[in-house]
C-alpha cells in the first residue's frame, strides 16, 4: 500500500475551516480513510484548543481528565461528531456513552468501519452476547476501501477469524500489520482472553509503524494508553 509522507503534528490534531470539521485520525498512511483528511460536514464544531488538550491528556493516559476537556469543547449535551471522546469513554469504563458517542458520529458518517467496531466493543462490555443483537452495519453493498479495516468489520461481527486478520497483518504493510494487531487486542479483550490482548497490544507498540512512520497516528497512542492502563508494560 502506498504511504503518505507523514503530516505535521499541527494536522494531527483536529483542525476546522468553514463549517466543516477536519478529522485526520491518522496521519501516515492511507489507512487515514483514503486520503490523509477527511472532511465532515458539522453544525456543531467543537473547540479546536479543547479537542488537542484532550487528545494530549489522553496520550499522557489521563483519560478523566481528556474527558473534561472533551466535553468542554461543545455545548452541554451535544451530541457534536466527536470520535476522541468516544475513545476516552471506552477506556474510563463508560460504555453507554461510549456507544451513544460512535453512534452519533455513524449518522454523520456512515461508512465509518472503525467507529462500528468501537461500538461493538463497548455493546460487548456491556453484555458478552456475541455478536451483539443491537450491532451497526456498514450500507448495504458498501464496504471499507481499506481491505484490513474490512476484516476487522467482519471479525468484530463474527464473520471472520482472528486468524484471518493475524495473517492479513503479517502479508501487509507496517500499518496493517499495526492494524491488525491493535484489533486483535481490543476483540481479544473485549471477549475475556485477556492474556491474548496483553499478548497483542503489546506487540503493536512494538511495530515498526508504531515506532516509525506512524508514530504520529492517534490510534498508536490508543494502543500505548490501552496498555498503560492495563499495566501491560
Amino acid at each position: 500500500m502506498r504511504l503518505f509522507p507523514v503530516l505535521a503534528q499541527s494536522l494531527a490534531l483536529a483542525c476546522f475551516a468553514d463549517g466543516f470539521l477536519v478529522r485526520p485520525r491518522q496521519s501516515a498512511t492511507t489507512l487515514a480513510r483514503g486520503p490523509s483528511i477527511e472532511l465532515k460536514m458539522s453544525t456543531e464544531l467543537p473547540s479546536r484548543q479543547l479537542v488537542a488538550d484532550g487528545m494530549e491528556l489522553f496520550r499522557q493516559g489521563d483519560v478523566e481528565g481528556s474527558i473534561r476537556k472533551f466535553d468542554g469543547s461543545v455545548p452541554p449535551g451535544s451530541r457534536a461528531y466527536l470520535w476522541q471522546r468516544g475513545l476516552s469513554y471506552y477506556y474510563a469504563d463508560e460504555f453507554e456513552k461510549g456507544s451513544q458517542q460512535f453512534r452519533d458520529d455513524v449518522l454523520r458518517s456512515p461508512l465509518d468501519v472503525e467507529e462500528i467496531v468501537w461500538d461493538i466493543a463497548c455493546l460487548l462490555r456491556m453484555d458478552p452476547t456475541f455478536p451483539p443483537p443491537k450491532m451497526m452495519s456498514l450500507p448495504s453493498g458498501q464496504r471499507d476501501r481499506r481491505p484490513i479495516m474490512g476484516i476487522v468489520y467482519s471479525l468484530f461481527r463474527g464473520e471472520a477469524s482472528e486468524q484471518d486478520l493475524a495473517e492479513a497483518g503479517h502479508k501487509g504493510g507496517p500499518g496493517e500489520e499495526f492494524y491488525a494487531l491493535l484489533y486483535l487486542g481490543l476483540f481479544s479483550e473485549v471477549r475475556g482472553e485477556t492474556s491474548k490482548a496483553e499478548n497483542y497490544m503489546r506487540s503493536a507498540v512494538k511495530t515498526r509503524y508504531a515506532k516509525a512512520v506512524g508514530s504520529q497516528d492517534y490510534m498508536v497512542d490508543v494502543a500505548k494508553v490501552h496498555c498503560k492502563l492495563r499495566h501491560w508494560t
